[in-house]
């Protein structure tokens, strides 16, 4: 799966990605390889994604995400912390 986190400032990531976790407006959900078509709201929290074995994380202001076709396309307001490994 391809995860694309962007803002009006730039594009903050583009990766492949085993599996994410994203904080919607109504709670946290995943999204695993081949889910199915959505669009949802976020909220101001942590969005986790594997890749490569590793757990990263990045905290994000409220925003939207759109998952189609093994595409994950985050839109945020901005980032609060950049990517780090856990």
């Amino acid at each position: 799966m391809t995860l694309d986190i962007l803002s009006p400032e730039k594009n903050h990531l583009w990766e492949n990605v085993q599996s994410i976790t994203l904080p919607g407006t109504m709670g946290s959900f995943q999204v695993l390889k081949n889910h199915a078509p959505l669009i949802s709201s976020l909220r101001k929290g942590t969005i986790l994604f594997e890749t490569e074995g590793h757990l990263l994380s990045i905290e994000v202001a409220e925003g939207f995400v759109e998952v189609l076709n093994n595409r994950i396309t985050v839109c945020i307001d901005s980032v609060i912390k950049e990517t780090n490994k856990k």
